[in-house]
């Protein structure tokens, strides 16, 4: 069955169902982060930046154009079980997606946030992580309220190809490298 969206076939949305290695991990049980974060980053598993220590991905289920989640690679739930070096590394790379999302996408303001524990929203329980949710004057709908559903007038694999292309940019203009 094809999933249509004023007349165009929208395939990333049956591929959002699909059964990923990394997906079915999860359902196993095992972390998201943690699996994601033995992969190579690629547009098949969504991630764009991989470092020691951490992990820029775009969200699955993104709540507008552009939902990048920034997580730190060792498997902690709290922000006191950082380290200083994880830290500062997780502070770097949001500014460095700030940064490609600004370039790339022009937002006119950012929400920037993580959620910790099920009673606060966390979706991955036990793995910190912030999301990166680029917003424009705007750009809330009905779709939420009386469908619920979130209409994107972009595919996963567009985004990721236009966020990997502003983080190389920023990398050619810095002299800076990371394993994409």
């Amino acid at each position: 069955m094809d999933v249509l969206w004023a007349g165009w076939r929208m395939p990333y949305i049956l591929k959002a169902g699909a059964r990923t290695k990394a997906g079915a991990a999860a359902a196993k049980g095992r972390c998201l982060f943690c699996v994601k974060g033995s992969l190579r980053p690629s547009k098949r598993n969504l991630i764009v930046a991989k470092t020691p220590r951490v992990l820029a991905m775009l969200n699955l289920y993104p709540y507008n154009v552009g939902h990048v989640m920034v997580a730190v690679r060792r498997h902690t739930g709290s922000l006191s079980g950082l380290t200083r070096d994880e830290s500062a590394d997780v502070t770097e790379w949001l500014g460095r997606i700030e940064a490609a999302l600004k370039r790339e996408y022009r937002p006119h303001g950012f929400n920037i946030g993580l959620n910790l524990g099920r009673v606060a929203g966390a979706g991955v329980l036990g793995h910190i992580h912030w999301h990166i949710v680029p917003r424009w004057n705007g750009d809330t709908n009905f779709m939420p309220v009386t469908a619920r559903t979130k209409v994107l007038p972009e595919s996963l694999d567009r985004t990721y190809e236009r966020i990997a292309k502003a983080l190389a940019a920023a990398d050619r203009r810095s002299g800076t490298r990371a394993r994409r």
